[in-house]
């Protein structure tokens, strides 16, 4: 599936491969005029990428294609072993955990899971959390913490899901008990927004020692739609909205809201997953090495200073 806005590229392509299949067809060399255009290609790429608008970048950030969590943990981490359950009220499919490792780093790892096929979707909620999902998290977080074991969070989720049994269920309660405890948590943390980064959802299992954001994600209070709805009461104004809610990495670096911008492929990051996650893995090897040197007391101080000062305006 191709965007609106990535026709030209599509059509490059396109004109590249046709002009090879003529080549094997008639046995003539073609190698300088597909030189010219791959060159035009890589031209009009940088050039299309290097000047996304907001709700380009959201677009992108949705693409159907975008590497998940599932992904990630095949191509860069070395294992995972899924744990479950919330000991409470059942297990969330949409909100998974466990042990994982990256080469000689063990941690705990938390993220959401989107699913890629219809089924897939619909058993897990397109990765809309419950309160047991949230709840789980916290055992994980709790139990990593016990074993002196860092925590990893993969964030992508359009937002917890709002539906009257998760309400019923206390939504809000234990997304909020999970945002205090990723805050006081006597273990290193990190967070990478690998795509959507929606409302309180995502901020469950955001709260960390060091946030990071793929290059192509979003990371919002609320998605550009329902703030289009709420302050032009018009959800067609969310090209306007995600410009004002400054929802992408770049801006998010800017206000101090990230710590790191990892770069994705020209193109984004479904254009080639393998080196998504070979970029995602080296900044986590990065980023684990220089915080397990950090006593846990010191990593409460500085993330509570971290926390305090967000929101600062001169």
């Amino acid at each position: 599936m191709s965007l609106e806005w990535e026709e030209p590229i599509i059509k490059l392509a396109q004109e590249i491969e046709e002009l090879k299949k003529k080549a094997l067809e008639s046995g003539s060399s073609v190698d300088k005029e597909v030189s010219v255009l791959q060159k035009k290609l890589l031209s009009v790429k940088q050039e299309i990428f290097t000047n996304l608008t907001p709700w380009q970048q959201v677009q992108l950030a949705r693409h159907p294609d975008r590497p998940l969590m599932s992904d990630y943990i095949r191509l860069a981490f070395t294992e995972f072993i899924e744990l479950h359950g919330d000991r409470v009220f059942g297990d969330d499919p949409s909100l998974i955990g466990g042990f994982a490792s990256i080469d000689k780093h063990r941690f705990m790892l938390l993220g959401f899971n989107k699913g890629r096929s219809v089924e897939e979707k619909i058993k897990a909620n397109f990765g809309m959390a419950h309160p047991e999902g949230y709840r789980k998290a916290m055992r994980l977080v709790k139990l990593a913490e016990k074993l002196g074991l860092p925590v990893v969070s993969l964030i992508d989720t359009p937002a917890a899901y709002p539906g009257a049994a998760a309400e019923a269920r206390g939504q809000a309660e234990a997304i909020g008990h999970c945002i205090t405890e990723m805050t006081s948590l006597e273990t290193p943390t990190i967070a990478v927004i690998t795509g959507e980064g929606g409302s309180g959802g995502a901020l469950g299992i955001a709260v960390a020692d060091v946030v990071m954001m793929l290059s192509h994600a979003i990371y919002s209070v609320i998605p550009p739609e329902g703030c289009a709805a709420i302050l032009w009461k018009d959800a067609k104004k969310a090209p306007e909205a995600a410009a004002a809610l400054k929802i992408t990495a770049k801006s998010l670096l800017e206000l101090k809201i990230i710590d790191q911008i990892i770069e994705e492929p020209l193109g984004g990051a479904h254009t080639d997953p393998a080196e998504a996650a070979a970029s995602l893995k080296a900044a986590l090897i990065k980023r684990l090495s220089i915080l397990k040197r950090i006593s846990p007391s010191k990593l409460v101080s500085r993330r509570f200073d971290k926390l305090a000062a967000m929101g600062r305006f001169t």
